[in-house]
């Protein structure tokens, strides 16, 4: 599997509801799309849920690399370079993944990123990276992926519902627009 991020930042004066707008209209079109395992919407409003600035950040996992590359070079990204430029875009490796159908249900995703500081082995990393975070609850849909070429790591939280404190643990708090499944 393959996680598949874009950040595309927006000014702060931006009408997020031009955003809201584009996924109401266009969201279904990665609706069973070839080797996708979900696509969830995501944007960040600014002044809301601990957000300095307005965001669209869509998340995606890839069961492999074939439906990614079709989607990047097979037009399905043009939509993205044509509303917003040219945008750099993030690949991260699953190291765990409890995601289910009920990732529909899901209202927001709070994101915990950190590094992955150097060490003389990565075993205990692995391990680390596997512990429960500030979010833990047997319900929650999660998953858990890294980076090599950053050394980094993010724990994605699927909720319905999230309090506050969340923000104490400076996670990115986002709202789900639509969540595509194959």
């Amino acid at each position: 599997m393959i996680a598949m991020q874009y950040h595309i930042q927006l000014p702060s004066n931006y009408d997020m509801e031009i955003i809201k707008e584009r996924v109401k209209n266009n969201g279904f079109k990665t609706d069973g799309f070839p080797d996708l395992k979900w696509k969830v919407y995501l944007i960040r409003e600014k002044d809301k849920n601990g957000s300095f600035q307005n965001e669209y950040a869509p998340l995606y996992l890839w069961k492999t690399h074939d439906g990614m590359n079709r989607f990047l070079f097979e037009g399905f990204y043009d939509n993205i370079l044509t509303s917003f430029g040219w945008q750099s875009v993030q690949i991260n490796i699953p190291i765990l993944d409890t995601t289910t159908e009920k990732i529909q249900n899901a209202r927001y995703v709070v994101e915990f990123t950190h590094p992955l500081k150097p060490s003389s082995s990565l075993q205990k990393a692995a391990l680390d990276m596997k512990k429960p975070g500030p979010l833990p609850n047997a319900n929650d849909e999660m998953m858990i992926c890294y980076n090599p070429e950053q050394w980094r790591y993010s724990t994605y939280y699927f909720l319905d519902n999230f309090d506050d404190s969340v923000l104490d643990h400076h996670g990115k708090v986002y709202t789900v627009l639509h969540v595509s499944q194959s």
